[in-house]
Order: C-alpha cells, then sequence, then structure tokens
C-alpha cells in the first residue's frame, strides 16, 4: 500500500503528466504529488494547437486540461516555468533549474518530445516557425491571420500531420501555401503510397502547392525578415514565413543524463520502458511521448506521439506507481481534421509490414475506411474517412487477430460488427 508520508513527482506538465496527476488524487493516493511543468502556463492539450485554436475557433483557455484552481483544490503541487535539470537515481532526487531540490519515492517522466529544428541557413530569421507549445501557436496564428489580409506566402517544410493541418489553417485565412516534401506524397510514412495521394488531391482542391522529392538548403532572408525558401533541386520558393514541420525528437536529455536504458534512435528513440511503464529503475516511470514502451499486443517496442498515447498513458502509469497490475496496451489512435475532412487512424502499420490495402466506401468523395492487412489477412491498422462511430469496431479487429477476408472488408453490406472473433 501506498501511504501519505510517500512523494511522487511527475517531470511534465502536458496532458500525459495532467491525466497522471488526476489518476493518482482519483485511485486514492494520499501523499505529496508533485507537478513539475518548464512550461509558465498551467498543462494544456496540444491538438487545438493546429485545429481549432489555430483556426481562431476556440479560445485560449479551452485547451487547459484543468482550470487553474484545480490543482490547488486536489493538492498538486506545481512548479510552472521551472524545468528539471538534473535527475539523480541514486539520491531518488530532483533538481529545478532554480536550484530547488525535490526528493521522491517514485517519480513519472512525461517530459514529450520537441520540434526537430532545420540545420540550415536562415533559420534564425523572425519569419521562421516551429509549432508545438501554446506560445507557439499564438505566435503563428496571428502570422497566419496577417498572411491572409496581406496575400502572404507561407512555405512549409514537411508533409506530415502537423505540416497539413496548419496548411489547411493557413488556407483558411487566405494565405498562400507551398508545402516541400522530401517524399513523393504527404504522409508517406504512415499511410504508404496508396492513400497519401488522396491529401495531395485534398490540400490541390484548397489551392496548397506542393514541392515533392525535395529539402530545404537555405531559407533567405533580408533586414532579418524571410524572402524565399531554396531546395535542393536548385529551386526558389517566394515565402513571408516558414513553418518548419518536421517532426518532433523525445525529450530524452534527463534520462539520459541519470543513466536510464534508451530506446534506438533509428526506431524513434525515446526512454525505455516495459509494459508496465516502467524505466531501467525501478523507481522511475515514463509516459506519452517521451516513453518507448514494450506493447503487449503489436509484440514491438513503439513510441506513439499522439494525444490518445499520453490521454492514457499518463493514468496508466499513475496506475503501476500504485502498485497495480497494469499491462499498457492500447491500439495506437490518432485524429485530424483539414478542411472538410475528419479521419481517425487505429493501429499500427508501418512501411513493408502489411501485404495490401483495401478501401470501403468512396475515396473519390472522401467518404471510407481503409483497411491495412498483413501477410496473413490480420488487420493491422484502418483508417475511416468521414465515416463515424466505427473506430471502436476496428481497435476490436485489430485486437481479435483473427484473418479477415478482403471482399467482406471491403462490402458496406458486410457490417463491420460481424467480422469480430
Amino acid at each position: 500500500m501506498v501511504d501519505a508520508h510517500q512523494t511522487f513527482v511527475i517531470v511534465g506538465g502536458g496532458l500525459a503528466g495532467a491525466k497522471a496527476a488526476e489518476t493518482l488524487r482519483a485511485e486514492g493516493f494520499t501523499g505529496r504529488v508533485i507537478l513539475i511543468c518548464d512550461e509558465r502556463d498551467h498543462p494544456y492539450e496540444r491538438p487545438p494547437l493546429s485545429k481549432g485554436f489555430l483556426l481562431g475557433k476556440e479560445e485560449r483557455d479551452s485547451v487547459f486540461v484543468h482550470e487553474p484552481a484545480w490543482y490547488a483544490q486536489a493538492q498538486i503541487e506545481l512548479h510552472l516555468g521551472q524545468p528539471a535539470v538534473r535527475l539523480d537515481p541514486e539520491a531518488k532526487t530532483v533538481r529545478l533549474g532554480d536550484g530547488t531540490l525535490i526528493a521522491y519515492d517514485k517519480l513519472l517522466l512525461a517530459t514529450g518530445a520537441e520540434p526537430r529544428r532545420l540545420d540550415i541557413p536562415g533559420t534564425g530569421l523572425a519569419g521562421v516557425h516551429h509549432l508545438r507549445r501554446l506560445a507557439h501557436a499564438e505566435r503563428l496564428r496571428g502570422v497566419l491571420a496577417s498572411l491572409g489580409r496581406d496575400n502572404g506566402h507561407l512555405v512549409i517544410a514537411g508533409a506530415g500531420w502537423i505540416g497539413l493541418e496548419v496548411a489547411a489553417a493557413a488556407r483558411s485565412y487566405g494565405a498562400e501555401v507551398t508545402v516541400v516534401e522530401a517524399a513523393p506524397t504527404p504522409l508517406h510514412g504512415i499511410l504508404g503510397p496508396e492513400l497519401g495521394g488522396l491529401f495531395t488531391e485534398l490540400h490541390r482542391a484548397h489551392g496548397v502547392r506542393f514541392h515533392f522529392g525535395a529539402r530545404f538548403t537555405e531559407i533567405v532572408g533580408q533586414d532579418g525578415m524571410v524572402l524565399a525558401v531554396r531546395t535542393d533541386d536548385g529551386e526558389e520558393h517566394p515565402a513571408h514565413d516558414v513553418l518548419a514541420a518536421i517532426g518532433a525528437a523525445p525529450r530524452t536529455a534527463l534520462a539520459e543524463q541519470a543513466g536510464l536504458d534508451l530506446a534506438d534512435p533509428e526506431a524513434g528513440g525515446g526512454v525505455a520502458v516495459d509494459a508496465t511503464l516502467r524505466t531501467s529503475d525501478p523507481y522511475i516511470y515514463a509516459a506519452g511521448d517521451v516513453a518507448a514502451a514494450d506493447h503487449p499486443l503489436l509484440d514491438t517496442r513503439l513510441r506513439v506521439e499522439h494525444w490518445a498515447n499520453a490521454l492514457n498513458g499518463g493514468p496508466a502509469a499513475a496506475r503501476a506507481m500504485l502498485g497495480q497490475d497494469i499491462s499498457y496496451d492500447r491500439v495506437p489512435y490518432f485524429f485530424s481534421d483539414q478542411y472538410d475532412v475528419g479521419m481517425e487512424y487505429s493501429g499500427y502499420a508501418p512501411p513493408g509490414s502489411y501485404a495490401q490495402v483495401v478501401c470501403r466506401g468512396d475515396v473519390a468523395k472522401r467518404e471510407f475506411i481503409a483497411f491495412w492487412l498483413g501477410e496473413d489477412g490480420r488487420l493491422l491498422a484502418g483508417m475511416n474517412v468521414n465515416v463515424w462511430d466505427v473506430a471502436e469496431t476496428i481497435q476490436q479487429l485489430i485486437r481479435g487477430g483473427v484473418r479477415l477476408e478482403p471482399g467482406e472488408l471491403a462490402d458496406p453490406e458486410v457490417p463491420l460488427t460481424s467480422l469480430l472473433p
């Protein structure tokens, strides 16, 4: 049993950390709960930063996980604007940027990820942006509105989820948009060549220009302002602002300094944890974007950067810290909204892992479900596009692990629930 004399420390003030703190109290933990946030804002959710908030449809207060008063009511001790700079597993202490030393009985690393940076000339210009934090989104929202008013041009490096969602937001403001992507289609490493082109067509229909098979080599400026972007195929794209959306890297510096086991950087990196989300130190756990977990269902080590993983992983880690029997095996899930297209993706089907993609519905009208099948006919992943209330069934089919017939998956007359084992 965990008693009132123990101190649980959570390093990281995002969704995973906030939900872990909430869960500790909900499960009856009466000891000290200390939440360390390197940002001055209270913990908030990130999806609105590239969706509703960036579009101007949601207000700033809507992004926060809890109202500020909740933390005091739940007796959660907050350290805002204070990064953790040193973790000592032997002494079981964590040191903050202002020198404060905090002792812990158990600790959760929920340090998240940070945007990958462009390593080219010109990144110090005023019009170069990243999108990860609330402050980034506030700045970018103003930039997009200004570009829209002035017929300005935004050039985006990367056609992943963030790049595409910002492209959609920029077009909604009226800005000109060019997306530069090294792969042959958007989302190539996630959706593969079969469905990446769907998003090319969607964005082109809304006026976005794509430049595939190229990378930034230089951001050209004058008097501190962006003028253009040059790519490695000799092209030059006029620009007033630039967004680097080339992925995120797990924030593992604290774990590495503490000597914790890390996952292979070639496989996504992160802090290595087992199925209980415990690290190589028995008193330290990790959850959210930074955790590379042994996944019991998928039989692989997996690091997932999406909202649902933070939402569910934080509470799972909290329960494990309390000594509960936890095996974190959630089916990976994420969602996106771009223009009039909404989609949900469940599962894990990296390039080379699947044998075929089967579609049910009308792909041309963007109302369909796509299924990624393995060599043995098992469902690896499913994506529903403008088709709703099926994500849970798709996840059940993935969990079922049974062989599925492509013809039945493609036939809208066959209820998906009838294929469940």
